[in-house]
């Protein structure tokens, strides 16, 4: 393989701590694969060096990489996970001091019903699947910013008092999770000076990649480890920092030179992916970022085809131009990548009813066990049987009515039909009530008539749902847009639907299709940009491309740090694609008339 002057002279880095910044399809993976090879050949053991990335794909990836364009080196080179390295650290420990550790995600119950449990028990009610995901981040990113969770003040009611019960259960039953392996092996190091001694002299070494992504724990770590010597060989590139939400910051790489004084900065910043329009055009963008490395990017490709910024009116027409795109030339591969796992829904059902295959990454979709899909569900299923006690308890306080927990404990005393005139005969029933009660009948009874669509607005506005969850969003801090979003692909996959059984049979099917195994013959992939980053294809599709979305609400209500993860973002999932990039806006995004993200206004002036 012809290696490029910039990549020759970093795999050239021998001793003393070293900054690659290395710009998207720079070849980073190659030169890790031949500095490993040049440092075998200046004498230095196999067994010394220890490579290690962010993800276990990376670490297979790179022993099956190193093994195919070296196959004559027949020896042992260790590439491992942070997290693989420091339960290594960690099981040692345990072993010769005594002390057990089980890793919580190897038990019958994981973090997550555990946590489910400690919520139930403080508010004596089932946890979303939102909130708890919310609680689980925000533990993840204190423990690796190293601040103890329990001295922090949360947005998130009881954080506190939830954080010590989870904490109190896992040293009580000796647990740990994927952060406590960071911590715990990071204090064993600090204190246990016979494996702090054996571990210092066990590598000599340390190549690190995807720094970027690395915590300030995890480069303890590797700072306790590398010293004194300090050979430790970085790379990364700081517009590619995306990780914020687990500790991450490009913060660390950029005072790098503070923490090591004699640090070697190298660049690899030749692209051999995209052709010269994306490069350009993706380069210009980042440049508007204001903490990162300036960095020159280059690509020896053609010019092609410019940068595409297709304007539509909606997101079926989105959809629409998609799938025509595709239909055009399926020898190309695809991605049609977007910013979170809820925009997917939508392009799901449209590829589907069009019988086009995909592959779907990270399908940690919480649609189809949302409490609003569930509530609206359960609602129409009980028009069809007013008869359901089960049902009505779980949603006669989210709708008008006015029907309060004495009136539900009535109504289990009594053999019903229909639950609503079996209220009329309450004892003392005063006159508004009983109208009340006859309006919810009028209006159930109305439902009947009414397509799938025009129910479930009908239960957002008639039956004061709506009401319910602006209440919601102000009480337990949820976003009142993404909740609409739900009731919005909801109305979407029933547009098709004629009975309530056909929808829910529906829902199932794309829950199912969300979850299937790779397809080798699909050509079409779907992500979110989190989980697009290191993969390049033919053709990228970046949609939904509004304000609110890409930048997120979030971002555009936080400070600047913020607003320039979202920017790199966006950069990440630009330089995925090779020849054709096109970035969608809907100018009616979700049934809303929607602004056009900041970042295609800055694209679309290059």
């Amino acid at each position: 393989m012809n290696l490029t002057e910039e990549q020759k002279h970093t795999i050239g880095h021998i001793d003393g701590p070293a900054l690659v910044l290395a710009v998207p399809g720079s070849g980073k993976t190659t030169v890790l694969m031949y500095r490993t090879v040049n440092l075998i050949k200046h004498g230095v053991n196999p067994n010394k060096i220890l490579t290690i990335t962010f993800s276990k794909a990376s670490a297979l990836d790179m022993q099956k990489r190193f093994k195919t364009l070296f196959p004559q080196f027949n020896m042992p080179i260790k590439f491992s996970t942070i997290h693989a390295f420091c339960y290594r650290i960690i099981l040692e420990y345990s072993r010769l001091r005594g002390k057990q550790y089980t890793l919580i995600e190897d038990t019958a119950k994981g973090k997550y019903d555990i946590l489910k449990k400690i919520y139930f028990n403080i508010y004596y009610k089932n946890i979303t699947e939102e909130k708890l995901e919310m609680i689980i981040n925000q533990i993840s990113y204190y423990k690796n910013l190293l601040i103890n969770p329990r001295e922090v003040k949360s947005d998130i009611p009881k954080f506190s008092e939830i954080y010590n019960l989870y904490e109190d259960f896992k040293i009580s039953n000796g647990l740990i999770d994927f952060d406590d392996m960071i911590l715990i092996a990071l204090d064993i190091l600090e204190k246990d000076e016979y494996i702090r001694k054996k571990y210092k002299t066990k590598y000599d070494y340390i190549q690190l990649d995807e720094g970027q992504d690395t915590s300030l724990a995890q480069f303890k770590i590797i700072q306790k480890l590398s010293h004194p010597k300090n050979n430790i060989f970085v790379v990364a590139d700081d517009d590619q920092s995306i990780y914020g939400f687990r500790g991450s910051n490009p913060q660390y790489l950029l005072n790098l030179k503070s923490t090591y004084k004699n640090l070697k900065l190298y660049y690899l910043q030749n692209n051999f992916r995209s052709t010269k329009n994306i490069v350009n055009t993706s380069n210009l963008f980042i440049n508007n970022n204001q903490f990162r490395f300036n960095k020159s990017v280059t690509t020896w490709n053609d010019y092609k085809e410019p940068v595409n910024v297709i304007i539509v009116e909606n997101n079926d027409e989105e959809y629409k131009f998609i799938f025509e795109t595709i239909k055009k030339d399926d020898s190309k591969d695809y991605a049609i990548v977007y910013r979170n796992n809820l925009c997917a829904l939508g392009l799901v059902e449209y590829l589907e009813r069009n019988n086009i295959n995909f592959n779907i990454k990270d399908n940690n979709m919480k649609f189809f066990n949302h409490f609003v899909l569930k509530d609206i569900l359960n609602i129409l299923t009980f028009s069809e049987d007013t008869s359901n006690m089960e049902l009505f308890s779980n949603f006669y306080y989210k709708i008008k009515g006015y029907i309060s927990k004495k009136h539900i404990n009535f109504l289990k005393t009594k053999e019903s039909d229909n639950l609503l005139k079996t209220l009329l005969s309450y004892p003392g029933l005063p006159h508004y009530y009983k109208e009340n009660i006859y309006n919810l009948l009028s209006l159930f009874k109305k439902l009947k008539s009414k397509s799938l669509v025009e129910k479930i607005d009908s239960i957002l506005y008639d039956f004061e749902y709506d009401t319910y969850l602006q209440d919601s969003a102000k009480k337990f801090g949820f976003n009142y847009k993404s909740l609409k979003e739900y009731t919005h692909y909801l109305k979407y996959i029933a547009k098709d639907e004629v009975t309530l059984e056909g929808l829910i049979g529906r829902l199932k099917h794309l829950e199912f299709l969300m979850k299937a195994p790779f397809n080798s013959n699909s050509n079409l992939t779907l992500s979110t940009i989190h989980s697009i980053k290191g993969l390049e294809f033919n053709t990228v599709f970046v949609i939904d491309l509004v304000e609110g979305i890409l930048p997120s609400n979030n971002s555009l209500e936080g400070d600047l740090n913020s607003l320039e993860e979202e920017r790199r973002l966006f950069y990440v999932a630009m330089t995925r694609a090779k020849e054709n990039l096109y970035l969608m806006y809907p100018k009616n995004h979700n049934g809303n008339s929607a602004e056009m993200s900041r970042f295609l206004i800055e694209v679309s002036k290059y």
